[in-house]
């Protein structure tokens, strides 16, 4: 059995590939989800079910369209539990995804947030732009 690659995508990443079809996150997004699977921690979707419901986004996106896309990472990704301690990150809200990544081995961090990119690699991990991810 080959081992599937996991990959950890940033909330704002997520959204982005959401609310704007086609956009660079959301071909990141679904080459990522090509390759292999959403890693997940409980802390990142806590997070992600937070950002998601705010009302703010109802003009992209219907609450129940939103609430769908978040039941099909869980249903299509892989929930881990976290087994590192990370405070390697200038933002101490972003070690929640190098956790992941180092408790997932993940095959790379895909986010727009310049406290996490500035990290590549973390614990030989790629940490890319969507745009970077893409022309990988």
């Amino acid at each position: 059995m080959t081992p599937i690659d996991l990959f950890v995508i940033g909330t704002s990443t997520l959204l982005s590939a959401l609310i704007l079809p086609g956009s660079t996150p959301d071909r990141a997004f679904r080459k990522a989800d090509e390759a292999g699977r959403l890693a997940f921690s409980e802390e990142t979707l806590s997070e992600l079910k937070s950002v998601i419901t705010r009302p703010k986004f109802d003009r992209y996106v219907s609450f129940s369209g939103r609430l769908a896309f978040l039941e099909k990472l869980v249903a299509t990704g892989v929930q881990v539990p976290i087994t590192h301690t990370v405070t390697a990150c200038r933002d101490p809200k972003d070690n929640k995804f190098l956790e992941l990544a180092l408790s997932a081995s993940a095959a790379a961090i895909i986010s727009g947030d310049d406290d996490l990119l500035v990290l590549h690699p973390f614990e030989d991990i790629a940490i890319f732009s969507p745009a970077a991810y893409l022309a990988s």
